[in-house]
């Protein structure tokens, strides 16, 4: 039996403020959905604990990274991460210097490498700028182990969410 290995050729670039409506896909793409749970309604990237991951991308301290296609500008995912403050703070919030990491793939395209590349760039480009990065993830979330891989580790649990944090060394 004959398999065919398919390659993909796609490049990383840095996020632009025109890149706003991809990042509020990837958003939606990054609420992960429990077994046996509704998915979400994509009304929810309106609700401003939500949508403040990503709307008026470009403010100063954002940072992401698309993955696109070579031979098109199809884009098949994204990386970011934002500093927050006051009311913007979101649920991994650890402090005013540590910016919250958002990744998603699109369903077609994962298992394939792409987050991995992509979250390299951004580790980066990071640790020129901050002295540490986080996130929230669902315990049930394979990506628990791609973050893990990183050096990401747990540093509290908030409704049984871990928050992970990497310190830049």
């Amino acid at each position: 039996m004959k398999t065919t290995l398919e390659i993909l050729k796609y490049h990383v670039r840095s996020a632009a403020k025109d890149d706003e409506p991809f990042l509020f896909e990837m958003l939606f793409q990054s609420l992960f959905i429990e077994e046996g749970q509704e998915p979400y309604s994509r009304e929810v990237l309106s609700k401003p604990n939500i949508a403040r991951y990503v709307k008026d991308w470009g403010r100063t301290g954002d940072l992401g990274f698309i993955a696109e296609m070579t031979d098109s500008d199809e884009k098949l995912g994204a990386t970011w991460c934002r500093l927050a403050h006051g009311e913007d703070r979101g649920f991994a919030y650890l402090d005013d210097k540590t910016p919250e990491l958002g990744i998603a793939i699109l369903p077609e395209y994962r298992g394939k490498g792409i987050g991995t590349k992509l979250l390299e760039n951004l580790l980066t480009a990071a640790e020129e700028k901050y002295p540490a990065i986080c996130l929230s993830v669902s315990p049930n979330n394979p990506a628990i182990r791609l973050y893990e891989k990183f050096g990401f580790e747990t540093v509290d649990l908030r409704n049984q969410y871990p928050v992970m944090r990497l310190i830049f060394d």
